[in-house]
């Protein structure tokens, strides 16, 4: 494991915490042997699990990671992060197709967790409001924004994004990220990142002057009101 041990050193050298997408694989992953044209004929395989974050912890000390545990996951996942204390992920965009037990609403969030807005892969909120990027059909999109609406208590749709923020402020996540975009309420133009697409992605940049006085006031408010000031 010294290529996992020196580039987990080097990265916990530069931020604070570590997020490891696809968690699942440090569990169990797919594997497909390379003469299959596509990935459908494969087998799942034991992943390293216990034994590299073992190792990581006896060489590093404390592992301040979080599992990217969106999608299914097995209880041997679940298993993985309780055994180490890692705090899971929570995306607020998606807490509103169901009901009041759906994982993501704030109401249902654990301590041990980091609460997004959305991520480098979603809409931004106000995009996501707006539905100019949407492939669900109209009906589903309209019982989701309802369902938004009453619990968010939308009253103004220019400001659903601050609503967002205020949620996840208000929750008892440890940890609350809210992308650039969505504290600036940007539409879908200022999209991150589409899975599975090649164009126009990575390209958003914040303009000078941005982040101005206003906004800059109202987001310290929250971050204050909810106490997550730092120390």
């Amino acid at each position: 494991y010294t290529w996992w041990t020196e580039r987990m050193a080097r990265i916990c050298a530069l931020v604070d915490f570590v997020r490891l997408d696809h968690f699942r694989g440090f569990e169990a992953f797919w594997q497909v042997p390379a003469s299959e044209e596509t990935a459908i004929h494969g087998s799942w395989v034991e992943g390293p699990g216990v034994d590299l974050f073992d190792h990581l912890q006896r060489q590093l000390g404390s592992l301040p990671l979080v599992a990217e545990n969106l999608g299914v996951i097995t209880q041997g996942v679940t298993d993985l992060m309780d055994r180490y204390q890692f705090p899971g992920m929570a995306i607020l965009q998606f807490a509103f197709d169901s009901n009041a037990d759906n994982e993501f609403l704030p109401h249902n969030y654990a301590e041990n967790l980091v609460a997004y807005t959305g991520t480098h892969d979603n809409d931004t909120v106000v995009g996501w409001w707006s539905n100019t990027a949407s492939t669900q059909d109209e009906a589903t999109i309209a019982r989701a924004k309802d369902y938004c609406r009453a619990y968010l208590e939308v009253a103004y749709d220019h400001d659903v994004h601050w609503r967002f923020i205020r949620a996840l402020s208000a929750s008892k996540a440890r940890v609350a990220i809210y992308p650039m975009q969505d504290i600036l309420g940007c539409d879908a133009t200022a999209r991150m990142n589409t899975p599975g697409s090649t164009h126009g992605n990575w390209m958003w940049r914040m303009s000078e002057g941005a982040f101005h006085a206003d906004i800059r006031k109202g987001l310290r408010h929250l971050t204050e009101l909810f106490g997550r000031l730092p120390q």
